[in-house]
């Protein structure tokens, strides 16, 4: 099983939250965890919101970001999927980048692991699999 990653999953196992551990079981398991590189500076942002916003310790945001980087097998790069991204996010009124994630999805046949219900409800109106979690 192959899964596209998507930060919101992450930050939820980054953070050893509610769903941390069906996330990670779904990853343990998967062949190839796969995300487009905009996911660094998603994941970055989060953490950096964490820190400033909810008084997140900087160590703790460090190494959550250290450890959400290494659950990545293969970052994609947004020039590559930029085209097709923008062609669903038009047809989805999705932002384009959850596109981004939805594309790599469809491209790879891998499954979407996602916190975000209305990505989710995208995902399956577009014929794309999700994680259950």
């Amino acid at each position: 099983m192959n899964i596209i990653l998507d930060s919101s999953a992450a930050i939820e196992l980054a953070l050893n939250r509610e769903k941390s551990k069906q996330i990670e079981a779904l990853i343990s398991e998967a062949e190839w965890v796969i995300a487009p590189d905009l996911f660094i500076s998603e994941v970055t942002n989060v953490l950096w919101t964490y820190h400033n916003f909810r008084q997140v310790p900087i160590v703790l945001c460090e190494a959550a970001l250290e450890n959400v980087i290494q659950f990545i097998d293969n970052f994609v790069e947004t020039k590559d999927l930029y085209k097709e991204a923008f062609a669903m996010s038009c047809l989805t009124k999705h932002s384009a980048y959850d596109a981004m994630y939805l594309i790599l999805a469809r491209r790879n046949n891998a499954f979407l692991l996602t916190m975000d219900k209305k990505l989710k409800a995208t995902a399956q109106q577009q014929s794309i699999k999700v994680a259950d979690i």
